[in-house]
């Protein structure tokens, strides 16, 4: 299993300065993917509660998720680089489709696109798009993303978007750009099981994490494809191995987590320190212990 971790982008590292120094020292570390989320609006008063409580302070300062990829796309040479998630309803796909194809050859054919709908609707308000039409506009994005990153001309007819033939260039580095795509319900799971590359997943318990894997890769062979890649989100703020020696401090129990999971087959995680530091020099240095103590 891969071992990845997500960019400075929030809180108190809302800082695009930071982006290329903490990037370039994460993977001399060797850490192997690098990450960025997307937060398009944090309402004082959301409409739909934060999924779990409520939404973490450093999530009302961020940065754009392609700028911070982008930086860090310049400051290293081998991490893959993802986004978890961006939330694809939001942007119109032929800007998305621009975006993403130059940051896929900015960094060498280094790109996994991940997407994922937003459990805000204050987002969704924000920009004009309707709540309802969430999944629909998901599912379209990935047709119009499928359209233009084809050969030329290129062309789309759907329900939201028209675009009329003509040439989309450059193209992506990489001949298919990965697509993960994030969520846990039934409908996430066929979207993901006929359609992705891998799934943005969450850290469960272990063996729920084993029942979503499962409902994964039924889906996956209902559709008459093969199995399915994760790209599993750690949240160092919460997550521990259940089995974890409770005398063990929080890193020691996310790493005791991390070598249950890889025994999954999981094909790469990342870890989130944003919210459990507020320094660089403490972010790293927790990255750092972090990538000494899992070895797989």
């Amino acid at each position: 299993m891969r071992l990845g971790l997500t960019l400075p982008q929030f809180g108190p590292f809302a800082d695009p300065a930071l982006v290329p120094t903490i990037a370039a020292e994460a993977e001399a570390l060797g850490f192997e993917s690098l990450w960025a989320g997307e937060r398009v609006h944090a309402a004082t008063s959301p409409i739909t509660p934060y999924p779990g409580g409520t939404m973490p302070e450093q999530f009302r300062r961020g940065l754009d998720p392609l700028l911070v990829l982008t930086l860090a796309a310049n400051a290293t040479t081998r991490p893959l680089l993802g986004t978890s998630t961006l939330s694809a309803p939001l942007h119109p796909p032929i800007h998305l489709a621009r975006s993403l194809a130059g940051l896929d050859r900015l960094s060498r054919g280094r790109l996994i696109a991940g997407f994922g709908l937003s459990w805000s609707r204050d987002e969704y308000d924000a920009v004009a798009v309707p709540w309802r039409e969430r999944g629909a506009r998901l599912d379209e994005t990935l047709d119009v993303l499928a359209a233009l990153w084809a050969e030329d001309p290129v062309q789309h007819s759907g329900e939201f978007w028209t675009i009329s033939p003509g040439q989309f260039q450059p193209k992506p580095a990489q001949q298919h750009v990965p697509i993960y795509l994030g969520g846990l319900s039934p409908a996430a799971f066929r979207r993901i099981g006929r359609r992705a590359d891998g799934w943005l997943g969450m850290a469960l318990p272990v063996e729920a994490l084993r029942s979503a894997l499962a409902g994964i890769d039924d889906q996956a062979r209902a559709a008459g494809r093969g199995p399915i890649a994760t790209a599993l989100r750690i949240n160092a703020a919460i997550q521990a191995s259940p089995s974890a020696d409770p005398g063990t401090g929080p890193v020691e129990q996310l790493v005791d987590y991390l070598h249950e999971v890889a025994e999954l087959g999981i094909s790469d995680a990342f870890v989130e320190l944003q919210l459990t530091t507020s320094t660089p020099a403490e972010l790293l240095d927790q990255a750092a212990r972090i990538r000494d103590a899992f070895r797989p």
